[in-house]
């Protein structure tokens, strides 16, 4: 038997921290969309008590490294399976890119597994599961356009962004979460992004304001890191996105556009400069 997920890529609308929690964690406030660039799981059950995990991508772990193998062997520990699994990864998301690849593998795995095994877990019951995997694979599993908050486990659907286009593009770098966050000082952070400007303007589906309110703390620690990135967003701007913002801890960046013929002639505007440029819609 065979099953197969799909495993999105998530963009921040909006992204700020209040502060940084006694349990070491930050204490986040963030709107998050899901894009269809997505990763792709095949998973078979096999007779042999073990996890294999192959992927056409050459650049990322196939061990216990890989989140989708620790999902896996998270759910097998848990739920008692004795049966191994061969997951293949046909990866598509960009690494290290502030779009949640690994997490939404890992929650693709764990929504796949739960069928495969047979285990009747209740969407709540994986998003347990998966708090202990990351903070954004919770959001993951469930999906959609959701405020998140906590950690980004406590999530509160929101309606989807008006029919638009994203650009999405990643400089060739990859940038360390943990080394953005560390570096990040919350009590000093001055403009906070105005996160309920942005859920007001989901629910009225108010363009102008949506992009009036994109906004993500992150950016300029990121930015200071490397520059390109900053000058990736001026120029999907310059370009005419009706808004642009860095996703995550970055470094990849998007556009957002009404219209194909701009979101058109901002991928072309990129192209020149930056390998990993996308054309997508949201998922609603």
């Amino acid at each position: 038997m065979k099953v197969f997920e799909k495993a999105p890529a998530k963009i921040n609308l909006s992204l700020d921290v209040l502060y940084k929690r006694e349990d070491g964690f930050h204490e986040v406030e963030m709107v998050m969309a899901m894009v269809d660039l997505a990763d792709r799981l095949e998973m078979e059950a096999i007779p042999r008590d073990t996890i294999m995990i192959s992927s056409q991508a050459g650049y990322i772990p196939l061990d216990e490294k890989n989140l989708a193998f620790k999902a896996a062997k998270l759910l097998k520990e848990r739920c008692g399976v004795r049966q191994g699994v061969y997951i293949h990864l046909d990866k598509h998301i960009p690494v290290a890119a502030g779009l949640a690849g690994g997490s939404s593998d890992a929650a693709a795995a764990l929504r796949g597994l739960n069928r495969l095994w047979d285990l009747g877990l209740s969407q709540t019951e994986l998003q347990q599961l998966g708090e202990e995997l990351g903070s954004d694979v919770p959001y993951c599993i469930a999906g959609g356009t959701v405020l998140a908050t906590g950690r980004g486990e406590k999530l509160q659907p929101l309606p989807p962004l008006p029919p638009c286009w994203v650009v999405i593009a990643k400089p060739p770098i990859n940038v360390s979460t943990a080394d953005v966050y560390g570096r990040l000082r919350a009590d000093q952070i001055e403009n906070h992004p105005p996160t309920g400007r942005m859920v007001e303007g989901l629910r009225n589906q108010d363009w102008l304001a949506i992009c009036g309110a994109l906004g993500n703390v992150l950016e300029e620690v990121t930015f200071q890191l490397h520059p390109e990135v900053r000058r990736i967003k001026e120029t999907m701007l310059r370009l005419g996105a009706d808004g642009a913002l860095m996703s995550g801890s970055g470094p990849t960046v998007f556009a957002l556009a009404a219209k194909s013929s701009r979101a058109r002639r901002i991928y072309n505007g990129l192209k020149g400069f930056c390998k990993e440029v996308y054309v997508v819609r949201i998922l609603t």
